[in-house]
């Protein structure tokens, strides 16, 4: 039932391959706890011990699941009672199955300083630096996710526009804008390149040719991890004392906006969101702000006022 369940997310409910694999591994490790031989034993007392087992479950070190983790789980199981549903096979309802609270996110952003130290940090004509800040611009000034990022095919750039489509999650398409800073930055980069790989990002041939490592290719488009390194490195170089990671960049574009009064509404669509309430974890980042410019509006309107 289990491989049915997963092709059905693949054909039916057309997730994403990367969606699918992860349901499949932590489903996976539901049914080896719970040693059942059919759907109709799994009740509310099943489940409650699976709770207690994932909130007691702890590591080599001896720290446990986050929260949001031992919530995927849950959801994972709650999907799979959906589907068995569907199939009119008798088992516990979902609607039973309650998601856990989970602690409010914290985001951390950059300000405005910050995102230009870092960019600052990547000065430079060789291949790397341009390159390297062409990355950091694009994520500060689409707020793309990393995985989109390294997926993009310079093709798919146009200049005239400053526009582009990427593929987010769950496969869904969206359009991002190239700020003109990122832009210039992109056109210096890719005036560097004399391969014909399709990928917008990728390894310094140059380098990996006296290294005597150059492969085909089809091996030349950075990966995730090597834009996580990217970014870390320049923060490290500029002085910058917060974790930095791409992802930071992507809330700092998100902020921002929302700062400058974007509704969260566009903020969202931007972000490519699927529901409005991961969006709103930036209200929260930026209320303290909001407070700010709302006292020196009003010392401004008491100031004038005793003017008068």
């Amino acid at each position: 039932m289990k491989n049915q369940f997963l092709e059905y997310l693949e054909i039916e409910r057309n997730r994403a391959p990367k969606t699918v694999e992860n349901y499949g591994r932590h489903l996976e490790k539901f049914l080896a706890w719970a040693k059942i031989r059919s759907a109709s034993q799994i009740d509310d007392s099943l489940i409650r011990n699976f709770r207690l087992y994932l909130n007691r479950l702890q590591d080599e070190k001896g720290q446990g699941l986050k929260k949001a983790t031992q919530n995927y789980y849950i959801i994972v199981v709650r999907s799979f009672l959906k589907y068995l549903a569907k199939r009119d096979i008798k088992t516990l309802q979902a609607e039973k199955v309650e998601i856990g609270r989970t602690p409010e996110r914290e985001v951390e952003f950059l300000e405005e300083h910050e995102v230009t130290q870092i960019l600052e940090a990547a000065s430079g004509l060789s291949f790397q630096a341009l390159r390297d800040r062409s990355i950091m611009e694009l994520l500060f000034s689409a707020g793309l996710r990393v995985s989109e990022l390294v997926s993009i095919n310079r093709e798919k750039l146009n200049f005239k526009s400053r526009e582009l489509s990427v593929r987010g999650k769950g496969g869904k398409i969206r359009v991002v804008f190239v700020s003109q800073t990122a832009a210039t930055s992109l056109k210096k980069y890719l005036e560097t390149r004399t391969d014909v790989d399709p990928a917008l990002f990728i390894r310094d041939v140059q380098g990996l040719k006296k290294l005597n490592a150059a492969k085909n290719n089809d091996d030349l488009r950075l990966t995730p991890r090597s834009i996580q390194r990217i970014v870390k490195q320049y923060a490290l170089k500029a002085g910058i004392v917060k974790n930095v990671h791409p992802h930071t960049l992507r809330h700092s574009f998100a902020t921002d906006l929302i700062m400058n009064g974007a509704d969260i509404r566009s903020v969202q669509e931007m972000l490519g969101h699927s529901s409005i309430t991961t969006t709103q974890i930036y209200t929260h980042v930026t209320n303290p702000h909001l407070k700010e410019v709302h006292q020196a509006f009003h010392a401004r309107r008491r100031k004038s006022s005793k003017i008068d």
